[in-house]
């Protein structure tokens, strides 16, 4: 449980957070004033000795949580033993490669091993569009799948193309079912918006396509864009599209897989059967780890020599990975980001109830997007509430990333998969006193 023992910014946070603004460039995230020391299970403690419930699991990767006995010493080990070989075969990498093609649907038998997220996207457009007669991909507005200018273009957020000069040709982009936000779909039903979603892509490929398509890649729900899941009848249509028009369907699940919502894969929740899939964060579960997972007809195209990685897949990373997946299947993680998902939804929907502000409320097991607004009519975004609420919470020992989504009003609600009942209510009653303070400042 949180424990907070210094006025924060504690003094040598404020020591460290000044050398890190004189040597680091201001280029990342503007999270809270605080330095982390050290972490396990869900609470992290600060170089000033403050404890802090866990909302942030890095971003969706510290799945078994901070630190687990069983993954360090697993780590340990093979840190004794090799640490790289560049592309030279290893047990681990063959074992890892091996777990991902059992754990994955059936059609999917091959695995390709990096490092990022953004290494794993640009992978498999590459895969792509070397099997395919045609090099254009169809992305989505507010994706993101990483930072690399592969990815970039892919992606659909203004925050990662802006200031960087041209981006790489052959990518369209086509409305995303943003239920709540998105102009196409004002005034309409859920299910309304996702077949207009889905109408529009023949007209962007009727006014935008060279005639040269090759794949369409979206995010399983978009995380950066603020935890907008889409709804089912459009990930279905999405991937019928693809198959009618005999493109390659890429399904980033960088953010999504490993239990995060509630299920292994997100793409079990719907039975969905992509060609390719990007796997990330969560895999390495601490440890930088990233995979394609893709069909033997795409990866068997590639001659040797035509895709490697100096990193990717090396011993301590695969080693990380396959422990962290035994851990997950053994200590059922995704069934328990299931049930602590529905408790964290009826949470929010409560706190929805008399907190007008909080306009929307998206969750898929241990995924949340909350999303701040001026006004439930107008929806206009309230970025400085949503700051305000993350400020309250870090006061109270409750630790949440900066605000994301396209408005910069959105909470991302991300907490280890290992959180049990006691901690989540203890960080929602203190995200509830947040927001109420953080709505009485403001008013």
């Amino acid at each position: 449980m949180p424990k907070i023992i210094t006025d924060l910014p504690g003094p040598r946070s404020r020591e460290i957070l000044e050398m890190a603004e004189q040597y680091e460039p201001r280029s990342m995230g503007d999270q809270m004033p605080v330095v982390w020391d050290h972490a396990e299970g869900c609470v992290v403690t600060d170089v000033d000795g403050n404890e802090y419930l866990d909302w942030c699991s890095g971003v969706n990767v510290t799945n078994v949580g901070h630190c687990h006995p069983y993954y360090v010493e697993q780590v340990k080990a093979q840190c004794e033993k090799l640490f790289n070989c560049y592309d030279f075969v290893t047990q681990p990498r063959a074992e890892l490669a091996r777990k991902l093609v059992e754990i994955t649907p059936d059609h999917l038998d091959k695995a390709f091993l990096v490092t990022t997220g953004s290494d794993a996207t640009e992978a498999a457009i590459r895969m792509a569009r070397r099997v395919s007669p045609g090099y254009e991909v169809i992305g989505f507005d507010g994706a993101f799948h990483g930072r690399t200018l592969g990815a970039a273009g892919a992606g659909g957020m203004g925050g990662t193309k802006r200031g960087y000069g041209p981006l790489p040709p052959g990518f369209l982009q086509a409305p995303f079912p943003y239920v709540y936000r998105a102009p196409i779909c004002k005034g309409k039903s859920e299910e309304e918006c996702a077949q207009a979603c889905l109408e529009y892509l023949d007209w962007v490929v009727e006014q935008e396509s060279e005639g040269r398509l090759c794949a369409v890649i979206t995010e399983s729900y978009q995380g950066g864009a603020g935890g907008i899941i889409p709804p089912k009848s459009w990930m279905v249509g999405l991937e019928r599209w693809c198959r009618e028009r005999g493109l390659i369907f890429i399904l980033d699940e960088v953010q999504s897989s490993f239990g995060r919502t509630g299920k292994m894969f997100f793409m079990e929740h719907w039975d969905l059967k992509p060609d390719l899939v990007c796997l990330g964060k969560g895999l390495g579960s601490g440890i930088p780890c990233s995979a394609v997972v893709g069909t033997s007809e795409i990866m068997d195209a590639l001659p040797p020599g035509s895709m490697g990685s100096t990193n990717g897949g090396n011993p301590i990373s695969s080693t990380a990975a396959l422990t962290a997946i035994e851990i997950m299947e053994r200590e059922g993680l995704a069934e328990n980001a299931a049930r602590m998902g529905e408790l964290f939804e009826a949470r929010f929907l409560q706190m929805q109830e008399t907190t007008p502000q909080l306009g929307d409320v998206r969750v898929m097991g241990l995924m949340g997007g909350l999303e701040f607004v001026e006004d439930p009519g107008t929806r206009e975004p309230a970025p400085e509430l949503t700051r305000q609420v993350i400020w309250e919470a870090f006061q109270r020992g409750l630790m949440c990333i900066a605000p994301i989504g396209l408005y910069s009003n959105v909470i991302r609600v991300a907490p280890p998969l290992v959180i049990t009942e006691e901690q989540a209510n203890e960080g929602l009653d203190i995200f509830e006193e947040a927001v109420a303070a953080a709505v009485k400042a403001s008013a």
